[in-house]
């Protein structure tokens, strides 16, 4: 069963996959995954590791927290994630 963060994270990679023009086979390569597992990470059907979250920043130009970022913006109410930004729940 995947999260609203999972599926929103497989879109925020789809959506940069589609940016650069590339088909999951492409992007696939590029960030030495299998097309397959690819597809399941887009549909948020799987939570990828951080190791697979760096291969596919790497691929496509961008930093890890910029796509971790993407997602959690659409999953976190924009009051909550203000308030974490401005140290209401820092680390």
């Amino acid at each position: 069963m995947s999260s609203n963060l999972e599926r929103q994270f497989g879109q925020v990679i789809r959506a940069a996959r589609k940016r650069q023009a590339w088909s999951q086979e492409r992007l696939a390569e590029a960030a030495d995954l299998n097309r397959s597992y690819l597809g399941e990470i887009e549909r948020g059907v799987v939570s990828p590791s951080l190791a697979t979250i760096r291969k596919l920043a790497l691929a496509l130009g961008s930093p890890i927290a910029a796509l971790i970022e993407h997602s959690e913006r659409a999953v976190i109410p924009p009051r909550v994630y203000e308030a974490q930004l401005n140290g209401g729940d820092s680390l």
